[in-house]
Order: structure tokens, then C-alpha cells, then sequence
């Protein structure tokens, strides 16, 4: 389920934490995000730029993929952090696809740069998408 209380407000902080982490001299667009397993473990990541453009990694993706080296496949949830003001962060297409590799059972909180944040599952993210069960048709 959910997290609630202290684990929710560790989620969140670590994703404002990892934000303050960013590599990101080009966008100057900080994000961070922390993962949280179904074992219970966090794992963060922040955007890393590169100055070819397109070698850079979003936020979501780095904590992902931090937790996947680490033998965690199983996630649920994610908080998503950056200084966008008074809107809602949301992950970009490419990360609601990988993401979606791992199931569209699991919350992603996506906050504003005060704090506040609003819950949505997966599967409200990427509807109707396509995953790893859809390549056994």
C-alpha cells in the first residue's frame, strides 16, 4: 500500500534532497526523486545533464536504475521533487515508460516546490500502455 506518516515524509524529503544533487548546467531545471521498494528501502536520483543533450538521464530514471543494480524490481512508490513553483511535477514520457516496466501498481507523489503534493497511480500516468506481459502475446 501507501506509505503513511514518517515513511511518507522521508520519501518526500529524500526526493527534495536529491534534487539539491542535480547535474543540470544546461536546463537549470533541478529534479530529484526517491523510489521506494516493496522491501522498503529508498533509493534517490537526480537529473544528470550532458553537454550532448540527449546523453542525459532524468531523475526518475537515475533512482530506477540505482535501485535495479542494487536487486530491487518490485516498487511502491515514488516521490518526484523540483522547483517549479505553483504546478505539480510530473515525470516526462520516457520515465512513465520505464516506470511502467516494473507494473502499474505503484503511487507516484508529485509535489510542488512548497511541499504540497498530489497521489497518482501508474497506471493513471501511462493509460493504456504497453509492458513486459504485452511481449508474451
Amino acid at each position: 500500500g501507501q506509505p503513511q506518516g514518517e515513511r511518507l515524509q522521508l520519501l518526500l524529503r529524500r526526493s527534495r534532497e536529491a534534487k539539491n544533487c542535480a547535474y543540470c548546467p544546461y536546463s537549470r531545471f533541478p529534479v530529484g526523486a526517491a523510489l521506494l521498494t516493496a522491501s522498503g528501502e529508498i533509493f534517490s536520483g537526480c537529473n544528470v545533464e550532458n553537454a550532448c543533450y540527449s546523453l542525459g538521464v532524468c531523475a526518475e530514471r537515475t533512482a530506477i536504475q540505482k535501485a535495479i543494480s542494487e536487486g530491487h524490481t518490485s516498487f511502491r512508490a515514488m516521490a518526484i521533487a523540483s522547483d517549479m513553483g505553483d504546478h505539480f511535477i510530473v515525470p516526462c514520457g520516457a520515465c512513465r515508460q520505464v516506470m511502467r516496466e516494473f507494473g502499474t501498481d505503484w503511487d507516484v507523489y508529485l509535489t510542488k516546490a512548497d511541499g504540497t503534493y498530489i497521489v497518482k497511480r501508474l497506471e493513471e500516468l501511462l493509460p493504456l500502455s504497453f509492458g513486459p506481459e504485452d511481449l508474451k502475446k
